[in-house]
């Protein structure tokens, strides 16, 4: 399914505003906002909204540490060491939105109906 000129043109126009925020925002995620990546044959994928970034995760994971570590440097270290150890509440802190657009083939063959991708 190719997006009409009109649909490329309002996410165009999303893509152009700019909002002041005082919530985090990941650069590589505001590049892709609203912009459709097809998928499949026919089929697209974009990002519409997200919530948290890395200092989101960090922060969450040292809730309960105190004040421990609390350089750049080690946010790094810590976000490997979360994944490696398998901690994955702090990860729960960031969000993503999608709009996923695709067919979906149902076929019949006389006994029942089968999905096809």
């Amino acid at each position: 399914m190719k997006l009409t000129q009109e649909q490329s043109e309002e996410i165009k126009n999303q893509q152009s505003q700019s909002n002041q925020t005082k919530r985090v925002t990941a650069p590589e995620l505001e590049k892709i906002l609203y912009e459709a990546i097809p998928a499949l044959d026919h089929g697209f994928v974009r990002v519409i909204d997200y919530m948290g970034d890395d200092t989101s995760i960090v922060q969450s994971a040292r809730v309960s540490y105190g004040k421990g570590t609390k350089q750049v440097s080690t946010d790094k270290g810590l976000i490997k060491y979360l994944m490696r150890h398998w901690h994955s509440t702090p990860f729960e802190m960031c969000e993503i939105k999608y709009h996923i657009n695709f067919q979906y083939l149902l076929q019949g063959n006389g006994s029942g109906i089968e999905q096809l991708m």
